[in-house]
């Protein structure tokens, strides 16, 4: 819309006004006229040495990263397996802190948590090792507080309306409808 108005106004579309470049400035539409520094092999690693040792990081985060410092081929695997070696990579820590991380301060369910890990092409045996890290009855507490807290919050008088919130506040989160089900079933005779 910007650009037609501005080719209606301006006759050429190569000399548009200032404010349409600031505006897709602004807002990433335009190419950034800046070329991408060349980083060499060495300087690559050890950027990502640091990037890796901040948090723990999956193989696809790695791997996108170097696509993003222009690192390609060959040069892109062998950055991957140094990392590798020297334990900055390691998937199944990966998977075990992600899942830990996630459910203790985000409260998600495992549902959720897997289809994330799965989303970041994790192994199915780094899968398993991260589900493992979380300690049925905690979380089972974990559901049963979410849905309290939310109970108290809900403003809602009518029985079914407040079961069908709570209910999809907790699948959101990621938690199996059985264990969701149950809860609320505690949580509604108790009171």
């Amino acid at each position: 819309m910007a650009i037609f108005y501005c080719y209606k106004v301006c006759r050429s579309p190569n000399r548009f006004p200032i404010w349409v470049y600031d505006y897709f400035r602004q807002f990433g539409a335009m190419k950034n006229d800046k070329k991408k520094k060349y980083v060499s092999k060495l300087d690559a690693l050890e950027k990502l040495q640091k990037y890796c040792a901040y948090q723990d990081r999956c193989h696809k985060e790695v791997r996108s990263k170097l696509l993003d410092l222009g690192i390609y081929g060959d040069d892109l695997e062998q950055i991957i397996a140094e990392l590798i070696a020297e334990n900055f990579l390691n998937e199944e820590r990966f998977a075990q802190s992600y899942a830990r991380g996630k459910f203790r301060m985000k409260h998600w369910g495992k549902r959720k948590i897997l289809q994330e890990l799965k989303a970041r092409q994790i192994s199915a045996y780094c899968i398993k090792k991260g589900m493992a890290e979380i300690d049925d009855d905690e979380y089972e507490k974990k559901l049963f507080g979410l849905i309290e807290k939310k109970n108290n919050s809900l403003k809602e008088n009518n029985v079914y309306i407040r079961r069908k919130k709570l209910f999809d506040y907790a699948y959101r989160k990621g938690y199996e409808s059985f264990l969701i089900q149950n809860c609320i079933k505690v949580l509604t005779t108790t009171k």
